[in-house]
């Protein structure tokens, strides 16, 4: 346990980011026992001028004209940092040299602000939590000397085309550079290792609390009724990147007795695929997080059939804890951040594993395994998340701290 510290969370998301975000969990968990400053990315100039008809930007831009204070309270020990400064977009450059040059200059803009943040606080011999903020990460260890720089590391960011042109120079740096290094699947323990022996893999923290149906109390949605069962379900955004079309139209096709039912807002590729084709097939859109567990309830069988890919391959699936709160079998496809649940979660190679997986799921489905299920989904907490990054901090400082 860490008590008493000063920590400063800086990462890739803002703390009015309208998704879930690990890092605001990760964050409010602190507060409970250290004072936290939460630091918003710096804003962009392009994108100040692009978006300005944005609420949240328009609100950055009051900061920077002083019209509204940049540190803000949003909680017992918890402050939520706006920098004032803006900087450049650069990742467009193409000559490294340049980059570099303009990477350090924003950087430094940076750092003044959340020095003037910490100044005004008083914060003492901080530790620098930063969620992959790679470019500007870079700098901040030595810009702000804290106690202790942690790098978290949750994607493979440097397969996504924004961070790839510069981040598979950076981000090995990075990582070589902190004091400690947290990740949230072995996949991305191992290719941190290689930089730092100080790489330790924490898990992932869930508030599966919305997902507790032990009393019966979750009412499955309407929209089943006329939804012939068994139900084969998936809850998440539809996107190719991350999901395998192909698979489940396959699924589709074999399993014409059963019910594919898909919760979530549908890219291109989703709209225009074949599954729409299909008369077993069920897209039921968008819907608000807090319904989720009423659709999840519907489904006899859930799932998460990952394409495996850059994107996917080190992948730490929320929604897997989500399924397993509400003790529903599961049938997913076999990665190596999927081996943690293998006790737990039927794990598929291929399509053919899929059609085979999802009878055996069904037939299995026990009242031990279910409460199994359950139990295992309770122990991935935040609180449990966060006590597993304190104990590598303090392992890697030696509890010099």
């Amino acid at each position: 346990m860490i008590k008493g510290k000063d920590i400063i969370v800086v990462g890739i998301q803002a703390w009015d980011i309208e998704i879930g975000s690990n890092c605001k969990n990760i964050a409010l968990e602190f507060s409970k026992n250290n004072r936290v400053i939460y630091v918003n990315p710096p804003m962009v100039r392009a994108v100040m001028r692009d978006q300005k008809h944005k609420e949240t930007i328009q609100k950055r831009i009051r900061i920077k004209n002083g019209e509204e204070d940049s540190l803000v309270e949003i909680g017992p020990n918890l402050w939520n940092l706006y920098p004032k400064t803006l900087i450049e977009s650069i990742n467009w450059v193409p000559f490294h040299a340049i980059f570099k040059l303009l990477n350090k200059r924003n950087a430094v803009h940076y750092a003044n602000d959340i020095k003037e943040a910490t100044a005004k606080l008083d914060f003492k011999n901080v530790i620098l939590f930063n969620d992959s903020s790679m470019f500007l990460g870079l700098h901040l260890k030595g810009l702000l000397q804290p106690e202790t720089y942690a790098y978290y590391m949750r994607d493979y960011l440097v397969k996504v085309a924004y961070w790839q042109k510069h981040g598979e120079r950076i981000e090995p740096q990075v990582v070589k550079n902190a004091d400690v290094v947290l990740t949230n699947s072995m996949f991305f323990e191992e290719f941190c290792r290689q930089y730092n022996p100080h790489s330790y893999m924490v898990g992932q923290g869930c508030d599966v609390s919305l997902f507790n149906d032990e009393d019966g109390s979750i009412k499955t949605s309407e929209e089943f009724k006329d939804i012939p069962s068994p139900v084969f379900g998936y809850v998440g955004s539809l996107t190719t990147l991350r999901l395998d079309i192909e698979l489940l139209e396959f699924v589709a096709e074999k399993k014409k007795d059963w019910s594919i039912v898909l919760v979530g807002p549908e890219d291109e590729g989703f709209k225009n695929s074949n599954l729409h084709n299909l008369p077993n097939v069920y897209f039921l859109g968008s819907k608000n997080a807090a319904d989720l567990p009423n659709y999840v309830k519907g489904f006899d069988v859930t799932t998460n059939p990952q394409l495996k890919n850059n994107l996917t391959i080190g992948n730490y699936p929320r929604k897997i804890d989500e399924y397993l709160a509400m003790g529903k079998p599961i049938v997913a496809t076999n990665t190596k951040t999927m081996e943690m649940f293998k006790e737990h979660v039927y794990l598929a190679d291929t399509k053919e594993d899929y059609v085979t997986l999802i009878d055996k799921a069904m037939a299995e489905n026990t009242n031990d395994r279910i409460k199994n299920r359950i139990e295992y989904a309770k122990s991935h907490t935040w609180t449990n998340n966060v006590k597993a990054i304190y104990d590598s901090i303090l392992k890697a400082t030696k509890n010099n701290i």
